[in-house]
């Protein structure tokens, strides 16, 4: 598993208020599709929020339409043939940056500094567990 260092992604899900569902942590230098393949399964969600990086046919809008949720996620850039979205609802998705900014407040998780992947996790899911009370 990888360190909790400074290059470590953390890959979250949020319900629709912003409250924090599940994490995964991945290496920096890991694609951001990592943490979707650990997170999609089993998600049950009548609509999914999320930003270009995801824009995937196979490992993610493909999933998304098998479990019958709809993909709220801009084209990239480099798509020929682009695929609209629902600009409305993905206006929600500040949300989402919204949680990552409160959690950062807490020094444990801006500065980074456990040597260990799974104590930099389960200082993630207290921060998470502080926020849900607050």
């Amino acid at each position: 598993m990888s360190r909790g260092g400074i290059s470590t992604k953390i890959h979250a899900l949020c319900d629709a208020l912003g409250n924090p569902i599940s994490f995964k942590l991945t290496p920096g230098q890991a694609s951001d599709l990592e943490g979707a393949d650990a997170l999609l399964p089993g998600l049950t969600a009548g609509a999914l929020l999320a930003d270009r990086a995801y824009d995937v046919e196979e490992r993610v809008r493909k999933r998304l339409r098998e479990a019958n949720t709809e993909a709220v996620i801009p084209s990239k850039k480099s798509r020929l043939v682009k695929i609209e979205h629902d600009r409305d609802l993905y206006k929600a998705r500040h949300l989402i940056e919204n949680f990552f900014a409160k959690i950062k407040q807490y020094r444990a998780i801006a500065t980074r500094y456990d040597k260990r992947a799974c104590n930099f996790l389960g200082a993630i899911h207290l921060v998470a567990a502080i926020e849900w009370l607050n």
